[in-house]
């Protein structure tokens, strides 16, 4: 096995959310740990984001979403410029791309698995923009394994967290268990922000709710999140992945019909309901098995003060509350630096996924390379 060194890894990734692209310029170190050097969020033109969003919906045709494909491609490579410009080049770029669509369900047709997912941002235009050999579509071979393709960043957790659970709140929330008592397991949650970001958009014309200022000046509708609370997913054991597939637009909009009048009072609702939904995942499918004694939670969701607080109710309080910030890791960039450790593992043909996650059938070697 060749001898790992230190790589420098600008990595680039997009989330459910599509704020931007995050990119971060970091050192992996033989041991996996990871150093953050510099990140960035470049932010996608306004008509490609609006283009993505409309993928998200199904409204664009093939031809559409082709031409997409490689003009993620070229936003990806711009964040990495901006970093290279600076620093200079990397010894590699690993990209995680932006997923327009995943579908891990055990559907067939003529018998063949029709589980897959999609992520866009072309590592041929990367590799050609940068000049820099771009590692890429890590969630597909796990899938190929009859994994869901998620959630990868267990992988990273488990490496720089011990005796915790490791909670990000992006668009969807997803949280990692990392104990002595069990092998490594983790699953989504839920709905994360993509519900309060779409009607923050929706009644506020803002991407979010910053700080959970809205969220703070309204009141929780219990009845009504009573009745959110009700849905299949949560009750799904895992392991279980999500996304807007799900958390669609359609989806959002029909639950609207039954929501309070109020617009404060709904993305209050909202915002109890991410938090509600992760405590009573940690209820059903943590708690019964492991002991914890402390939540890192990270992502957008951690600088969101009302969900942080709703959340502090939720879980009990023996389980302490704390952010990636405490353990010197960008709430941020975390992902970004999860996915510079993949691509690291990736270069040196380490497996960098864990079937306790994703479900997949065994340990496997994630990514793909493209040369400049």
């Amino acid at each position: 096995m060749q001898e790992k060194e230190s790589k420098k890894v600008i990595a680039l990734m997009s989330g459910t959310s599509c704020d931007s692209v995050d990119a971060g310029l970091c050192e992996v170190y033989p041991d996996l740990s990871v150093k953050l050097i510099h990140g960035i969020n470049h932010s996608f033109p306004e008509h490609i984001r609006a283009k993505i969003f409309s993928a998200f919906r199904g409204d664009i045709n093939i031809k559409e979403l082709c031409q997409l494909n490689f003009a993620v491609g070229k936003c990806f490579a711009d964040a990495a410029n901006i970093l290279i410009a600076e620093f200079g080049k990397p010894d590699f770029i690993s990209s995680h791309g932006q997923t327009v669509y995943h579908y891990p369900f055990d559907e067939k047709l003529d018998n063949i698995s029709l589980k897959s997912t999609l992520q866009i941002g072309e590592s041929s235009v990367i590799a050609k923009e940068t000049g820099c050999m771009t590692i890429s579509n890590f969630r597909e071979k796990d899938i190929a394994y009859n994994g869901q393709g998620a959630p990868l960043v267990c992988f990273a957790d488990e490496k720089w967290f011990k005796n915790s659970l490791v909670q990000n709140i992006g668009g969807i929330s997803n949280v990692t268990v990392v104990s002595d008592e069990v092998d490594t397991f983790g699953f989504d949650n839920g709905c994360g922000n993509i519900m309060i970001d779409y009607c923050m958009q929706k009644f506020y014309g803002k991407k979010f709710d910053k700080d959970g200022v809205v969220a703070a000046s309204g009141n929780v509708c219990e009845s009504w999140l009573d009745c959110l609370l009700q849905d299949e997913y949560y009750f799904i054991e895992p392991p279980k992945t999500t996304g807007r597939e799900y958390f669609s637009v359609k989806y959002i909009e029909n639950i609207l019909k039954t929501a309070p009048e109020n617009p404060e009072d709904i993305i209050a609702t909202l915002t109890a309901l991410t938090a509600k939904t992760i405590a009573q995942s940690y209820e059903r499918f943590i708690f019964p098995f492991v002991s914890v004694d402390a939540a890192i939670i990270g992502g957008g969701g951690a600088y969101n003060k009302t969900l942080m607080n709703f959340l502090r109710t939720y879980i009990p309080k023996h389980v302490e509350l704390k952010t990636h910030e405490d353990y010197g890791i960008s709430n941020n960039y975390k992902e970004v630096m999860a996915f510079a450790l993949l691509g690291y593992c990736n270069f040196y043909n380490i497996p960098n996924n864990i079937p306790c996650c994703t479900g997949a059938e065994k340990r496997t070697v994630l990514g793909k390379v493209t040369m400049p």
